[in-house]
């Protein structure tokens, strides 16, 4: 038996006990007692004074009003609930100062209102409890099992196929890590896929976060691509590839916007084999060339297999080695052309105004302030589809520059690739590319493709691999950061789409933006003969003759030799034997010596002779069959090739032993 200090039998216990429940609904109580007091304390002071009158009635408004005030913080109810209860209690004390506390009813509504108010406070003490221990049970023990005791659940948002709950975490015990950690438990205690449950911290605490969960898999209904979703409208307008897995449009941005604060982005496109990748970029490529201030620059060793359909919709179109060597180089030429006609029409950044003629004077370029009405600049996508080829052979910064510079040109790049490893791409390159589609990969991959923060919070592309094609995340300026470990899909491609690709690429001839001169100037600069622009329609892109190993043009009807060779007269004498004519053989250093004066004009010719077939890029590889015809020697070449460099009809590029044609023009 316990015994009290006073000798009862528990009586200190229970009288404990009851205090202690007693305490959180004693203060209105108090406050109740302490107004009584105030009022018969006042009204001895100031029976009938004015003065007194004037300064309680105003020392009642201002205590109401700030209570008023103090409140902005709590919620509604409970700011209302103050101000009501301040402004009864300072009103009574008021009258009862003046008046007297017996006088009229004032007693009554003393002793009715009074504890009236102090009861409602005591419910909503009581209520307050109530409430937070169902937040704290209402995932019915979901939390402690999976080793996150002690946070709570707050009410949650429920949308269709989508569940929002907010989580405070034990303070001082229990972090947001320990969340992104738990996701995986948290989706086998609700026998959901792991990629169903994410969650996204709230950047101003470390121990706050909301805790998202979609049910229901809307993604593996496939959807087929049907068309362009805004057919002629802007490339600063949306791009959508598909859907959110709770139905969402999923979407992304090329160009900046000043006004919503987003900048503009390079893309970079990632995923293994069978993941889906193909159909991601022509969901991407076919929503770019479908509006009307764009112009697309694209290179794809694999020779259009896929994207065939759009290729007379393009601006440029190379097919690897060489020709996006030219290609690169052109982009950035390009750059600082475009930067400097952006500066001086006043643009800090491309807009679509920036694409339209510049009647407007607050763009243009001239001194005196009148409307230029230079021709406008649309945006440029220069796009390196399979570009761990290109990187392959030019080396992995081959994209550096560009991607850190042609954003400010009204320039997006766009890289595809399936590893995004650092032994193929570099450091720089990589950290330029603020936007990725990240598909299925490899587990081991995952960290190539997606920040850690994603990942982290429960973004996971190495769980589909190759069996879910077309899944997707998508990280990229103006989505909303809870979005990023959502996952995706983009619409799937069929024969079916072909029809409506060629008619896509029909309407962008004749709809589409052309080159600005500024970019086609530049690009020509350095390209010359290999840059076309896009065709007209109707007019069909020169085609190389193949000939096979018998000699025969493989198209019929045409010449049965090389074309070389069509000027000479097989009845002609061979011309008499010249010195170093015995050894002829490419590589050696015995062979036909020209004097310096036709050595320049062989040269020059052989330079003539691949810029007039957009060959802009050369070495001495390239000059081997040249030389077989000539018979010159290796380093004769090589002599040549640093002559020309210094004249300046020759630049080196970055790469080693790889040289790029000045075009006539220019070097001029």
């Amino acid at each position: 038996m316990v015994m009290d200090p006073h000798g009862g039998p528990e009586n200190g216990t229970v009288r404990a006990y009851l205090l202690h429940r007693a305490k959180p609904h004693l203060p209105p109580w108090l406050v109740w007692g302490a107004a009584g007091v105030a009022g018969a304390l006042g009204h001895w002071r100031w029976p009938d004074s004015a003065a007194a009158g004037v300064g309680l009635t105003l020392t009642s408004v201002a205590l109401a009003g700030g209570t008023w005030l103090a409140g902005k913080a709590a919620s509604t109810q409970r700011r209302i609930h103050s101000a009501i209860t301040v402004a009864a209690g300072s009103a009574w004390v008021t009258a009862a100062c003046l008046a007297g506390p017996t006088a009229g009813p004032i007693d009554d509504l003393y002793l009715m209102g009074g504890p009236a108010l102090a009861l409602s406070w005591n419910v909503r003490v009581v209520l307050r409890h109530n409430t937070e221990g169902l937040v704290a049970s209402s995932d019915g023990g979901l939390l402690a099992k999976v080793g996150l005791a002690r946070a709570q659940i707050g009410a949650a948002k429920v949308e269709p196929n989508r569940v929002t709950a907010p989580l405070a975490l034990e303070p001082g015990e229990q972090t947001n890590e320990d969340v992104a950690k738990a996701l995986a438990r948290i989706a086998s205690a609700l026998d959901l896929p792991r990629s169903a449950v994410r969650y996204t911290p709230d950047p101003s605490s470390e121990r706050r976060g909301d805790l998202v969960i979609v049910p229901e898999d809307m993604l593996a209904e496939v959807v087929e691509w049907e068309g362009p979703s805004n057919l002629g409208g802007s490339i600063a307008d949306p791009l959508v590839l598909g859907r959110y897995d709770d139905g969402a449009p999923l979407v992304i941005w090329l160009p900046g916007d000043p006004d919503a604060g987003r900048n503009s982005t390079h893309v970079l496109v990632a995923g293994g084999t069978g993941s889906g990748k193909g159909d991601t970029a022509l969901n991407l490529l076919t929503e770019v060339l479908s509006r009307r201030d764009v112009i697309v620059w694209f290179s794809d060793p694999k020779a259009f297999q896929d994207f065939a359909p759009l290729r007379p919709g393009l601006d440029w179109a190379a097919e690897g080695g060489t020709q996006t060597e030219i290609l690169v180089a052109a982009v950035e030429a390009a750059i600082p052309a475009r930067t400097r006609w952006l500066g001086a029409h006043g643009y800090r950044q491309w807009v679509p105004e920036a694409a339209q003629v510049q009647n407007d004077a607050a763009h243009s370029c001239r001194s005196d302030g009148t409307a230029c009405g230079c021709a406008g600049m649309p945006f440029l996508v220069a796009w390196f589809e399979e570009a761990a080829n290109t990187l392959r052979n030019m080396g992995d910064d081959a994209f550096t520059g560009i991607a850190q510079e042609a954003r400010s040109a009204g320039i997006s790049l766009i890289v595809s690739l399936q590893r995004p490893s650092y032994d193929q791409m570099s450091t720089s390159t990589r950290a330029s590319l603020p936007s990725v589609i990240a598909l299925g990969c490899d587990p081991r991959d995952e960290g190539f493709s997606l920040p850690d923060e994603v990942l982290a919070a429960g973004a996971h592309p190495g769980a589909w691999g190759n069996r879910r094609p077309g899944y997707c995340y998508a990280v990229s300026p103006g989505i909303p950061e809870d979005r990023y470990p959502s996952p995706g899909r983009t619409r799937r491609f069929t024969l079916r789409a072909v029809p409506v690709m060629e008619r896509l690429a029909a309407w962008a001839q004749h709809n589409g933006a052309s080159a600005d001169p500024v970019t086609a100037g530049a690009a020509s600069s350095v390209a010359g003969r290999a840059y076309t622009g896009r065709t007209a329609p109707g007019e069909e892109r020169t085609a190389l003759t193949v000939v096979d190993d018998e000699g025969d043009d493989m198209h019929h009807g045409g010449l049965l030799v090389d074309p070389e060779d069509a000027h000479i007269d097989p009845e002609e004498e061979l011309p008499d034997a010249q010195e170093g004519d015995d050894a002829p053989i490419f590589g050696q250093e015995t062979g036909h010596k020209p004097s310096p004066e036709e050595a320049r004009r062989l040269f020059a010719s052989a330079l003539a002779e691949f810029e007039s077939n957009g060959l802009m890029i050369i070495g001495p590889k390239d000059f081997m069959d040249w030389c077989d015809r000539h018979h010159l020697s290796r380093s004769w070449v090589s002599l040549r090739l640093k002559e020309a460099a210094e004249e300046g009809r020759l630049e080196a590029t970055n790469t080693t032993g790889r040289w790029r044609i000045v075009p006539t023009a220019t070097a001029a």
